[in-house]
């Protein structure tokens, strides 16, 4: 994503997501945020998206094979968990800090 300006996104590494589109959709089982890729505009969600990767033998692994892993998907298809469902986030500015803020509860993330 080759833009003028850097994407803004409100999903941040160790936060609760639910994937809400794809194979893996699961609106009220929250799974944890590995890594997000701003650049290409996808995260990396725990148990999500699991791939068969066929490896060769090489000095860490020196067996090889199939490795099962995790691989990306689209920061579009995951809603921010608030601690009871998936909620849409603003962001708003209390106490001079600027916090993240559910749309539907109001309450601080």
């Amino acid at each position: 994503m080759k833009t003028r300006f850097r994407p803004k996104y409100n999903i941040k590494k160790g936060d609760q997501v639910v994937v809400i589109a794809g194979d893996d959709k699961d609106a009220k089982k929250p799974r944890l945020v590995k890594k997000v890729l701003v650049d290409e505009g996808k995260i990396l969600v725990e148990g999500v998206n699991i791939v068969t990767k066929h490896t060769k033998p090489s000095a860490q692994n020196t067996k090889g094979g199939i490795v099962k892993q995790e691989a990306p998907i689209n920061i579009s298809n995951v809603m921010l968990w608030d601690g009871k469902q998936g909620a849409k986030v603003k962001r708003e500015e209390r106490d001079g800090k600027k916090v993240r803020v559910s749309k539907k509860s109001g309450g601080i993330i």
